[in-house]
């Protein structure tokens, strides 16, 4: 006795179309269509969330840079006093301070400084 796929093919296919949904023209309607960009778009959401980690960082680096300019020192300055003065706080937490609370950034700009010195 042969396997008919009916069944389990159909929901393939709606599966395919229901990921597809909302792309343009026939990417969205026709099958054969939809599964190539379907494939080809988990393929940029892939690249996708490695870049997105790349692209923060540049980010949270420039927010720092800004700051660390206002404060009359270089960032890698800034970076390297840090470091020198064993304070361990990530980009993402220097950058939201230097946007958020001017103050606490100029402190740590201050002991940055003088551990250079």
């Amino acid at each position: 006795m042969r396997i008919k796929r009916a069944v389990t093919a159909l929901k393939k296919r709606r599966a395919i179309l229901k990921q597809a949904k909302g792309y343009r023209g026939a990417k969205s309607k026709l099958y054969r269509v939809a599964r190539q960009q379907v494939m080809k778009s988990g393929q940029y959401a892939y690249i996708g969330r490695k870049q997105k980690k790349r692209n923060f960082r540049s980010l949270w680096i420039t927010r720092i840079s800004a700051a660390c300019k206002l404060n009359g020192i270089s960032y890698s300055k800034f970076m390297f006093g840090l470091k020198k003065s064993n304070i361990n706080l990530n980009r993402k937490v220097l950058a939201e301070l230097a946007a958020r609370d001017e103050k606490v950034f100029k402190e740590l700009v201050e002991t940055a400084k003088k551990a250079i010195a």
